[in-house]
């Protein structure tokens, strides 16, 4: 995610967010650690304290709500996607190497360009001057965010991995 640059990057305010915050150091790590150990959407986790950084609170419905909005895409585009790239870093044995690699960084790209996309449909699909309630502090609501995205995963994150990314939420610049 953090290819472009957020200030040139073109698409929507949650977009430039996202590539913003998963650029901050240990966001990445934290992001697959809580995709890979708890099963969350990294983009939905991303909207999740986008809405937040715009002054809304989530409840579980909410975020009910937006992972089912995400769902369809990511199961049929964004983890096949996901899947091929991952595979291509072990290509089979009559593939060349070098042609595996640079397959692999073009499914990288596609897979960035289905995420992108993703992210364009939440961001038309939950307006926030209506969506979610209002918040009176950003931080805070990234906190109530992330556990109403907890309690509708119905998992605990890693602690670590969440104080890493509200840490670079709570950053000044956003």
């Amino acid at each position: 995610m953090s290819e472009p640059s957020p200030s040139r990057a073109p698409g929507s305010p949650f977009w430039r967010f996202s590539l913003r915050l998963y650029g901050r150091p240990g966001v990445p790590a934290a992001c697959i650690a809580l995709q890979e150990g708890a099963g969350a959407d990294v983009n939905v986790l991303l909207f999740c304290l986008f809405a937040a950084h715009s002054s809304r609170r989530l409840d579980t419905d909410d975020v009910r709500q937006i992972a089912a909005a995400a769902d369809p895409w990511k199961a049929g585009v964004v983890m096949p996607l996901r899947a091929a790239r991952m595979s291509l870093r072990a290509p089979a044995l009559m593939i060349d190497s070098d042609g595996a690699a640079a397959l692999r960084r073009s499914v990288k790209q596609i897979e960035l360009e289905a995420e992108r996309l993703q992210q364009e449909g939440l961001f038309k699909a939950f307006d926030f001057r209506t969506f979610g309630g209002p918040a009176s502090e950003a931080g805070e609501a990234a906190r109530q965010n992330m556990a109403a995205l907890e309690q509708t995963l119905n998992t605990v994150f890693d602690r670590g991995a969440l104080g890493a990314i509200l840490a670079a939420f709570d950053k000044p610049g956003d």
